[in-house]
């Protein structure tokens, strides 16, 4: 894999721009730009490849390198590769008296350049850019650390919370590419920041959201609901007085509670959970429109707690009622894709489910858009993949080119299988 020196000089070349014209086209010492090329600095600010990426006309993630392709594209002789540096900043070499190999950053971080980093890196995980989001965390999560550990004062805590987005930026990820054992450790250091951070609550609430859904994956339903249920108890906000985030980190606990529950064959609960939860997004709509540092929390609205009961519906293998649900259901006020895409494997599932001629094309209209527009995420999705057996199973003719581009694309079986609703997805 080149390193990140190696790619900035070959993209240079190709503008072509020289050192000298690189730096007065960035901002960056011609300096610093030399040590780079020559292998003399390896780890750069963020905020310097950001500077270099404008004049070389490629996107930052570009300059990361691109061993994470594999891990992105579930290719196992080369994943451990791809996840190389992420495990070296989640699972450090630690010696004795608190000495970590390979943890040096030089030079200082501020904080405005290092919340401009989280954001960045979270826009690139919603928008389910999973090689980019994880070429850019090990930098990430170096410099959060760094900026925690060197400031002091009542700065600390807001240093602490950048750290803990970092670390949950870093699960979220890790739970999409399906490394659980990763995304806990990374978790676990969500919550370690949580605790240190300038707001210990809501921090602490966003990554326990996080770590819920990781234990919905590993299939621990009732450890999911329980940990969900008693951290919104913790976090009930009064109505009367609550900001749209609290509500937010407040609801998307119901959310994730009612997805376990769901899963854990409990009905009522579930419709008890999702009953609450529409109140707290009614709520927010009635508050004056907030900007919020995380994507995730201006994603909990009304239509994403009408996408839950789809899914609910789903997981009880109610592809009647899930249709239903689904046509009263604006995907478009949802604004992280990867929402909408898994509400529209539940569409297709549904109408899959129904065996009939018109629910299989109507179901196949919907995974073939989805191969085109999100071929990252759906290469993840077990279910997808489950989907796509059943229909080229239902198939009475010989399988199109499309099909069989998106069967390749998800891994399923050409001769098509049967597919079980989403029971840890």
């Amino acid at each position: 894999m080149p390193t990140i020196g190696e790619t900035v000089a070959r993209l240079r070349k190709a503008v072509p721009l020289t050192q000298e014209g690189l730096a007065e086209a960035s901002g960056i010492s011609v300096e610093l730009i030399r040590k780079l090329e020559r292998g003399e600095r390896n780890s750069p600010r963020m905020t310097t490849l950001h500077a270099l990426a404008r004049p070389l006309g490629v996107p930052t993630s570009r300059l990361l390198g691109d061993a994470t392709e594999a891990t992105v594209r579930r290719e196992p002789d080369d994943d451990e590769l791809g996840l190389l540096d992420v495990r070296r900043v989640l699972t450090p070499a630690r010696g004795l008296g608190g000495i970590f190999v390979g943890d040096d950053l030089e030079g200082p971080v501020t904080p405005d350049a290092l919340r401009a980093s989280v954001r960045y890196t979270d826009e690139l995980y919603h928008h389910d850019d999973y090689r980019g989001t994880l070429q850019a965390l090990p930098l990430l999560l170096r410099e959060a650390r760094h900026l925690a550990r060197e400031t002091s004062g009542e700065a600390q805590g807001d240093a602490y919370g950048l750290l803990s987005a970092a670390y949950r930026i870093a699960g979220k990820t890790l739970l999409q590419v399906r490394r659980l054992d990763l995304a806990h450790i990374a978790l676990s250091g969500a919550l370690d920041a949580a605790e240190q951070s300038s707001d210990p609550t809501g921090a602490g609430a966003t990554a326990v959201g996080t770590m819920c859904w990781l234990l919905t994956r590993e299939g621990r339903f009732a450890d999911a609901a329980e940990l969900a249920v008693r951290t919104a108890d913790m976090v009930e906000p009064r109505f009367s007085r609550s900001t749209p985030v609290e509500l937010a980190n407040w609801g998307w606990l119901l959310l994730y509670a009612s997805g376990a529950a769901a899963r854990d064959n409990q009905p009522d609960r579930v419709t008890e959970m999702l009953d609450t939860a529409t109140a707290a997004a009614a709520r927010i709509g009635q508050l004056p429109p907030t900007r919020h540092d995380s994507i995730e929390m201006g994603g909990f609205s009304v239509p994403k707690v009408q996408m839950m009961r789809t899914e609910a519906a789903v997981v009880a293998g109610d592809p009647g009622l899930a249709l239903e649900l689904a046509a009263h259901v604006d995907p478009s006020a949802v604004p992280t894709p990867s929402c909408r895409n898994r509400h529209r494997l539940d569409v297709a599932w549904a109408h899959l489910e129904l065996g009939t001629s018109a629910g299989n094309v109507r179901a196949g209209d919907v995974l073939l858009d989805l191969g085109r527009t999100a071929p990252t995420w759906m290469r993840q999705q077990r279910y997808a993949r489950g989907l796509v057996d059943k229909l080229a199973a239902s198939r009475r003719r010989a399988m199109s080119d499309d099909l069989a581009k998106l069967t390749a694309l998800v891994g399923a079986d050409p001769a098509g299988g049967a597919t079980e609703r989403p029971s840890t997805e």
